[in-house]
């Protein structure tokens, strides 16, 4: 038997991130439904690829994201 390291999408449930724009243009939608990976993907391109985060990494990024500790980096 063949082992595949692909995760199926197809039933996953995307939620859009609330911080993304109103108008469509910066939409960020993610899923909840694999213990351990957050899957990441475009909401454009809901077909497109999907980037997998380690739960632990992805919760440290919204805790960083929410107390505004990221800087800005303007000319990048």
């Amino acid at each position: 038997m063949k082992r595949s390291n692909r995760l199926d999408l197809g039933s996953a449930r995307w939620r859009k991130s609330s911080y993304s724009n109103g108008d469509g243009a910066d939409c960020v939608e993610v899923s909840d439904d694999f213990p351990g990976l957050v899957p990441v993907r475009d909401s454009k391109d809901p077909q497109g690829p999907a980037l997998f985060i380690p739960a632990g990494a992805w919760r440290m990024f919204i805790t960083a994201v929410r107390s505004a500790t990221f800087s800005r980096r303007v000319g990048r």
